[in-house]
Parts: structure tokens; sequence; C-alpha cells
């Protein structure tokens, strides 16, 4: 596959679902990890502050998102977004994927 063709590849991927899966290493990218959290555990749920990462922290993590899949979160919605399943369904409402859907 040419470099052209997996660039391609690549941003259709990003534009047609955010998952837990493409938001672990924007968190630990952004804020690490607190030792005593097993992220690779059944997070979905679990409040981020339960998993180390306080407003800050998201705020790093939202501007990481908004820059990697070129979108605008609102802050609003960003601040009910309290556990990783409701910023992952945040993040894709405002796909354009979703957008055209």
């Amino acid at each position: 596959m040419s470099d052209a063709e997996n660039s391609t590849q690549n941003s259709t991927e990003i534009s047609t679902e955010f998952t837990l899966e493409k938001l672990l290493p924007i968190l630990l990218e952004g804020a690490g990890a607190d030792d005593r959290v097993d992220l690779g555990g059944d997070i979905l749920d679990a409040e981020f502050t339960a998993l180390g990462y306080e407003s800050l922290a998201m705020l790093e993590t939202a501007g990481r998102i908004e820059r990697e899949y070129d979108i605008s979160l609102d802050e609003t919605a960003l601040a009910e977004a309290v556990t990783p399943r409701a910023l992952i369904d945040l993040v894709n409402t405002h796909l354009p994927a979703a957008r055209t859907a």
C-alpha cells in the first residue's frame, strides 16, 4: 500500500468512529496514568476522577482530541462527559461521519 493510500485509510478510520482504543493513548500522552488505576480494565463507565484524571487533565485531553480530529467540543458538554463512554459518545457526535449520517 502506498503512503497516499495509507494516509487516506488512516483519515477514514479517524473520521468514522472514536473508540476507547483511540482515547487511551490520548489520555496517556496528555496526562499520564495513575499507577493505582488499571486502564486496561473495564473503565468505560468509571468516572475520570476515579481514574485519576482531574479537570486540567481533561482539558488537555479535549484539546488533543480537537486538534487530532479537527473538531470543536462544546465546553458544557465536555464538562458533562465524566466517563470515557460519555466522552467517546460526545466525540463521535462531532466527527464528519456522524454529521453526514
